[in-house]
């Protein structure tokens, strides 16, 4: 909606949704070894962050715009999940044994 232009009402909020929930459910993924509570709160923290250098790299180069940090952000997520897809090949699971 935000890159779109559209005028509703709903598009601050699922624009926010939106940079808040995809570097955090890539990150989810990528640190699949901890603990659910634990997972989460790194993975909001890590948006955040992710969030953060993107407007503040935009800012210092004086290129900041609504639609370019979506865009930076969804690039980016994007090229994190790349990476873990790559890292981490399908159908292999752990399992402990003698406990």
């Amino acid at each position: 909606m935000a890159l779109a232009g559209s005028d509703s009402p709903l598009r601050g909020p699922l624009t926010l949704f939106f940079l808040l929930t995809a570097p955090a459910a890539v990150i989810g993924a990528a640190l699949r070894g901890l603990e659910p509570i634990g997972r989460t709160i790194a993975a909001l923290a890590g948006s955040v962050v992710v969030n953060m250098l993107v407007a503040q790299s935009m800012l210092a180069l004086h290129s900041w715009s609504v639609r370019g940090g979506i865009v930076a952000v969804t690039a980016i997520s994007c090229v994190l999940l790349l990476l873990v897809l790559v890292r981490r090949p399908p159908g292999r699971t752990t399992t402990r044994q003698g406990i």
